[in-house]
């Protein structure tokens, strides 16, 4: 497909994205009205309005050290300490074009290499959805230091505030980028039609499952290695001599650590294994989305290897956060509510994506070593057998 056409879907979904990431955040004030104790309790609003209030223009209350400036939104603050709310706002304005501006070029690449036909639809859909939480959370990573200057203590344990900060608001972008993933999807399959064939690409399977397995070794490094208690604890303790960049233990965990784990100790044997159970099923998806992935690439190339292998583990990042959510409640009975039990939904996208890019482009590597040995061996049994067909 032509970057023309292409484009078409990639913008409509950017464009739906940060809308539905705007509306949620518009509608977090209501959750404060009289009223609305009487629709939902009060722990599930209070839940609700923390997931909300990262995308919303409305200042969190916690973040005020004293009067509101006069003006709201965009006055001046006053000099007694209180926030900067036109830093603020301005924090909100960058993360909503951060969503655009990353969202649209990782989508462009995906309905260009993934188009949602010949049987490539679920695979499209999942893909653009994956990658839509890449950009939302790359959105609030980068807006993070605007909302640090706007609490008026922004040099105060600058890391490990921005590692907080990058964590917030994913649970409310797994549902609105799969919404714009829908879309971008439906309409790149209309802007499909006409754009003349497009092929998959004819891979060995002895070389895809190369290729799958060492990329899948990338992302157990850091699930079963680099997040092993005792490994993750030193990470965490990493402290450089002071100034505003030290303390990096927390940001490095959120960018290297796709979990946490540590070995039975008191917890049953049985209990341990059916949470692990978890992390297994995280390497599985993203094993076999590697191994399936150059077949359905029109041209399996290291970009979009790379991007693919992103979405994959964040896709199995997901799969496992869902088994833990049923593992959870079914030994929860019905103590704690689904919007509890959804509350670590979206974590650990970050580390994802620093795996994710790296186990993809080790696998692409794998792949084109592969398939060039492979050609290798097939031009060589040909010129020993010229009769061979």
């Amino acid at each position: 497909m032509r970057y023309g056409r292409a484009a078409i879907p990639a913008l409509v979904g950017g464009l739906l994205l940060t809308a539905l990431l705007w509306w949620a955040g518009a509608s977090a004030p209501a959750l404060h009205l009289p009223g609305s104790a009487n629709v939902i309790d009060g722990q599930a609003a209070a839940q609700l309005d923390h997931w909300l209030t990262p995308w919303s223009y409305a200042p969190p209350a916690s973040g005020q050290y004293g009067a509101e400036p006069p003006g709201g939104i965009g006055g001046t603050a006053s000099s007694d300490g209180t926030p900067y709310l036109a830093l603020y706002a301005t924090a909100l304005q960058v993360r909503f074009g951060a969503v655009f501006v990353f969202f649209v070029p990782g989508a462009l690449l995906l309905v260009r290499r993934l188009p949602p036909v010949h049987g490539r639809m679920p695979a499209a859909l999942l893909a653009v959805w994956a990658w839509g939480l890449v950009a939302g959370t790359l959105a609030v990573a980068v807006s993070a230091p605007w909302l640090l200057a706007a609490q008026g203590h922004g040099s105060y344990r600058f890391l490990p505030q921005l590692a907080a900060m990058i964590s917030s608001g994913r649970q409310v972008l797994v549902a609105t980028a799969l919404v714009a993933a829908a879309v971008t999807v439906l309409v790149a399959r209309v802007a499909a039609k006409g754009a003349g064939p497009l092929p998959r690409e004819a891979v060995p399977a002895r070389a895809a499952r190369l290729a799958a397995t060492a990329g899948t070794a990338v992302i157990a490094l850091s699930l079963v290695v680099l997040s092993y208690q005792p490994v993750a604890a030193a990470l965490q303790t990493v402290s450089p001599n002071g100034g505003l960049l030290a303390e990096p233990g927390d940001l490095l965990r959120q960018w290297l650590l796709l979990g946490g784990w540590t070995t039975p100790g008191g917890t049953p044997l049985g209990d341990w294994l059916l949470y692990r159970a978890a992390d297994v099923l995280l390497l599985a998806v993203v094993w076999c989305a590697l191994r399936w992935l150059p077949g359905l690439l029109t041209r399996a190339t290291v970009p979009a290897m790379a991007t693919g292998a992103v979405c994959a583990t964040v896709l199995g990042l997901l799969a496992s956060q869902l088994l833990r959510m049923a593992l959870d409640g079914a030994g929860s009975g019905q103590r704690w509510g689904l919007l509890y039990l959804s509350a670590n939904i979206g974590d650990g996208v970050p580390a994802a994506l620093t795996c994710g890019l790296v186990a993809g482009v080790v696998a692409s590597l794998t792949l084109r070593v592969a398939v060039g040995h492979a050609k290798s061996a097939e031009a060589t049994v040909s010129a020993e057998d010229p009769a061979r067909p």
